[in-house]
């Protein structure tokens, strides 16, 4: 083992020690402190990477589970609880009582452990595994590469157009790839750097001629998208997850692309053209994509069975997570749950033999992915329950409110420094994970609407994956194409923030009110 290793092992076990060793603040349970104190150990942990993300949310998992279990000074059954049996006396008690009190102790610590395990019984944690599993089928059958070639071949005539492609191609495979990795680093990435190539752009000799501005488009485009559908980036399911306590109402995906529409189809419109003004390509006319794309489709012949039913099952699961059937027919029946809905398509592509149950078992991000949404759900419902969040919601609020500022000020303020903070991440999942429920607690105790709040701290978890190379697991794939410097990298992430933070904010503003959604 390593020094480093080493290093990060203490640093991990020396933050949940600290807990134990100094009292719990004013107004916070020790038992909530001791939870917390994991939680900032896992959320570290993720940052160091000392295992794989899912053997750290594991981890999490159990020693919550330890935590929960052995916290003496709480109203919660635990192992002291049955302990206090061996000092009774059985002269006292009969056996029978002493066995039925046994009995009960060991039954609600089985109802605690089911408590902590609660995040894989959640729903949106299925529908997460189930979509990314169906999205390796859009890679396997190549529809996601007929998709593009085929927009190439028709539209990609500039190098704007060709941006614009790339917006229309992660617009159509968004819903059902929650993937950004699939998405962008499977199906767009290869595919812009070929294009890049064909037409003559070196990374090395020739960046700016096309593909500087093709790659770094690729990468701001498919962070604008993520948020338009519920389902077309795995942030937007845990953000809607770690806010529905507070919240008390659950966004349906319907209700979700509607609120979206408008703001995200304006930034997804905005985006080619800011990187376009920013950094213009040398090449402006591209006659040579068309022949490339139709180079392309011809080596890929006739679209084949499995691409049809591809094509048949995205069809299916866009229109039941709509609920298009429903309000055609209104019988119940045909009214799905999204859950339910993505595993019926994973189904029928199963049973029709377009995925293998190997397919299924080899997909390791809808396997990593189930881990650390299941953990990270429970983690944030039991500091949600012990009052963690809403101690630390209170701190956040008193700092904010010391400056005396417009309830609509303090909104936008809060929604900037959770945006921003994302310089200080190297991971989505930690960055939410750490701030959004305190933030989002803060936001609605200083009179932010609930819904609104939520729409817009929504939005900043998909448009702070833009900031740097680093941001997010897709960013070091297509910063590696070496197209881009770091210099340009980051200031197209922050120019792009701006302004589509800017979007959302004063076009959802106005779309929001008008849908009544505050």
């Amino acid at each position: 083992m390593n020094t480093k290793k080493l290093i990060h092992y203490a640093i991990l076990v020396a933050i949940i020690a600290l807990t134990y060793i100094f009292p719990a603040p004013t107004g916070l349970s020790s038992i909530g402190w001791h939870l917390f104190g994991v939680y900032v150990a896992t959320i570290v942990a993720i940052l160091l990477k000392p295992f794989p993300l899912p053997v750290i949310l594991l981890a999490g998992v159990s020693v919550s589970a330890i935590v929960i279990g052995i916290s003496p000074s709480e109203k919660w059954i635990n192992i002291a609880g049955i302990s206090e049996l061996a000092r009774w006396n059985l002269l006292e008690h009969t056996p029978q009582q002493w066995f039925e009190t046994l009995q009960n102790q060991v039954v609600k610590i089985a109802l605690k452990e089911d408590a902590v395990l609660g995040g894989y019984k959640s729903g949106t944690t299925w529908l997460v595994f189930a979509a990314f599993a169906m999205s390796t089928a859009f890679v396997s059958t190549g529809l996601g590469k007929r998709i593009a070639y085929l927009l190439i071949r028709a539209f990609g005539s500039t190098t704007l157009r060709l941006g614009y492609v790339n917006a229309c191609l992660d617009l159509i495979i968004s819903p059902a790839m929650p993937s950004v990795t699939a998405r962008a680093g499977g199906i767009i990435y290869p595919i812009m750097n070929s294009v890049a190539v064909s037409l003559g752009s070196d990374p090395e000799k020739s960046p700016r001629k096309a593909g500087h501005y093709l790659l770094l488009n690729t990468y701001m485009v498919v962070k604008t998208t993520g948020y338009l559908f519920l389902t077309a980036m795995a942030p937007n399911l845990l953000a809607m997850n770690l806010m529905e306590p507070i919240l008390h109402i659950k966004l349906d995906w319907t209700q979700w692309a509607i609120a979206a529409s408008v703001p995200g189809l304006i930034c997804l419109f905005l985006t080619p053209l800011v990187i376009y003004f920013i950094y213009p390509p040398e090449i402006r006319e591209t006659p040579d994509a068309a022949v490339f794309a139709h180079k392309k489709l011809a080596a890929l012949g006739k679209i084949k069975r499995d691409e049809w039913w591809m094509l048949g099952v995205f069809a299916l699961l866009l229109l039941f997570w709509a609920d298009i059937p429903f309000h055609l027919t209104h019988i119940t029946a045909l009214k799905l749950n999204p859950t339910t809905t993505a595993f019926l398509g994973l189904g029928v592509l199963l049973i029709s033999g377009v995925l293998s149950w190997g397919d299924v078992t080899a997909e390791k991000s809808a396997w990593d992915t189930l881990i650390w949404f299941g953990a990270l759900v429970m983690m944030a419902d039991w500091l949600n329950k012990l009052g963690v969040v809403t101690y630390f919601a209170g701190q956040i609020e008193g700092g904010i409110e010391a400056l005396a500022l417009p309830w609509f000020i303090s909104m936008i303020l809060l929604a900037l420094i959770y945006l921003y903070a994302h310089y200080a991440f190297a991971s989505t999942t930690a960055h939410i994970s750490a701030m959004l429920v305190a933030f989002y607690g803060a936001g609605i105790a200083l009179g932010a609407p609930p819904l609104l709040f939520g729409l817009i701290l929504a939005a900043a978890g998909n448009l702070m994956m833009s900031l740097t190379h680093y941001a997010t697991g897709t960013a070091p794939v297509i910063f590696s194409s070496n197209y881009a410097t770091l210099g340009e990298w980051w200031k197209a992430g922050f120019v792009t923030s701006i302004v589509n933070f800017t979007v959302w904010v004063a076009v959802g503003l106005v779309w929001w009110k008008v849908m009544g959604y505050y």
